[in-house]
């Protein structure tokens, strides 16, 4: 049985994606344009925003920087008043390797400010829309990084992990209430975040592959949507074994 009400027809329904200029969230806007929906796209790199939009009829495009509060209130009604809200999607994301060894609290912080609270700045903006309305879903990216700890990940991980349990938290309240919640954990996608990296990325997709597995999701009222299966299930699994084995595996499959 579903745990969320399926989203198969996307025809006139109002999407905000908020990091929707590159990666993930650009793939998914073009992927639920095309199946119809009315999108809105925001991020702070207004020049690829406003290139989707010119391509893609219909579509509008307002900058946002997710660690500006009052920002996020004011694009939220903008975007309830011309578009409606229907569907959020939080895509926005940072990363950089961080390790104990070279610590920086700034790189510690500004993950935080990004990947955690910028989501709570956007629900305690789109939250009252979706309340008032008593409709709508909301779904968080993630990452299988928030599984479990990971080498370089001492930042980002932690702020991933804490998205999951948000939404796990979310969908305790509001499901009651016939607004959905899903959480996304990607495995490996080539986005300019895993760029960076210098190890080789197993099962690595294409942004576009990730937006599939995204709608394929939503269409089944998944909770939660993880991708490639034949990765995240090996972590899911991973982070069931005892302390000693997890270490040891995961030092021989890194060489960290």
């Amino acid at each position: 049985m579903p745990l969320n009400q399926p989203i198969t027809q996307w025809q006139g329904r109002s999407v905000w994606l908020i990091g929707a200029s590159s990666g993930i969230g650009l793939a998914t806007a073009k992927a639920l344009h095309a199946a119809g929906a009315r999108v809105t796209v925001s991020a702070r790199k207004t020049d690829l925003l406003h290139t989707f939009v010119a391509s893609h009829a219909g579509s509008q495009a307002i900058a946002l920087d997710v660690c500006d509060a009052q920002a996020v209130h004011a694009v939220a009604q903008q975007v309830a008043q011309t578009h409606g809200i229907d569907v959020v999607v939080y895509c926005s994301g940072y990363y950089k390797a961080v390790r104990a060894t070279k610590y920086s609290l700034e790189e510690m912080t500004y993950h935080q400010d990004v990947n955690y609270l910028g989501v709570a700045r956007v629900l305690d903006a789109v939250l009252p829309v979706l309340l008032d309305q008593k409709r709508g879903h909301i779904s968080l990216i993630a990452s299988v990084a928030g599984y479990s700890g990971l080498p370089n990940s001492l930042a980002y991980g932690p702020t991933k992990a804490a998205m999951i349990n948000l939404a796990e938290s979310l969908y305790f309240d509001l499901s009651p209430l016939g607004i959905g919640v899903s959480v996304v954990n990607p495995g490996f996608v080539a986005t300019p975040l895993t760029a960076q990296n210098k190890f080789a990325m197993p099962a690595l997709l294409q942004p576009e592959e990730a937006a599939a597995y995204m709608l394929k999701g939503w269409a089944d009222g998944e909770f939660e949507i993880h991708y490639p299966k034949r990765f995240s299930r090996w972590l899911k699994f991973m982070r069931l074994l005892p302390y000693r084995w997890y270490f040891g595996l995961v030092r021989s499959a890194t060489k960290m």
